[in-house]
């Protein structure tokens, strides 16, 4: 009975485990460093977003003025008027020059971009 059990027992072999381990380090080699390029371009489309968010609010905020009737010169762009809060960040504006806007993009502490910054310039609206 115990000579049956020995000869007729069923699993892996010790070569077609090392054979499995030996492929599924390679695919590990192969796909980790693409899983670390596609978290920083995640990391940048992110702020890229972000970016969209801020110059989106400088154009709402251009279009309820224009609508109140201010006029170009009139009209305010600056962290008051805007808004810095973004929930997991935070936004600065600043002019360049006459006709211009920089917007800042800022992760906050304890979130996933803390300290992360990108920034953007773009036309203030009505000059271009």
């Amino acid at each position: 009975m115990w000579k049956e059990m020995l000869t007729n027992q069923k699993g892996f072999s010790l070569i077609e485990i090392i054979a499995v381990l030996i492929i599924l380090g390679i695919l590990m080699a192969v796909a980790m460093p693409k899983y670390f390029d596609l978290q920083e371009i995640a990391k940048d489309k992110t702020m890229d977003a972000v970016l969209a968010e801020g110059v989106g609010r400088i154009t709402m905020h251009f279009g309820k003025e224009v609508i109140g009737g201010n006029t170009l010169g009139q009209i305010d762009y600056s962290d008051a008027t805007l808004g810095t809060d973004a929930g997991d960040f935070l936004f600065a504006y600043s002019a360049v020059g006459t006709s211009e806007i920089k917007v800042l993009a800022i992760g906050k502490p304890g979130t996933s971009l803390p300290g992360q910054t990108k920034s953007r310039t773009v036309n203030r609206p009505g000059t271009d």
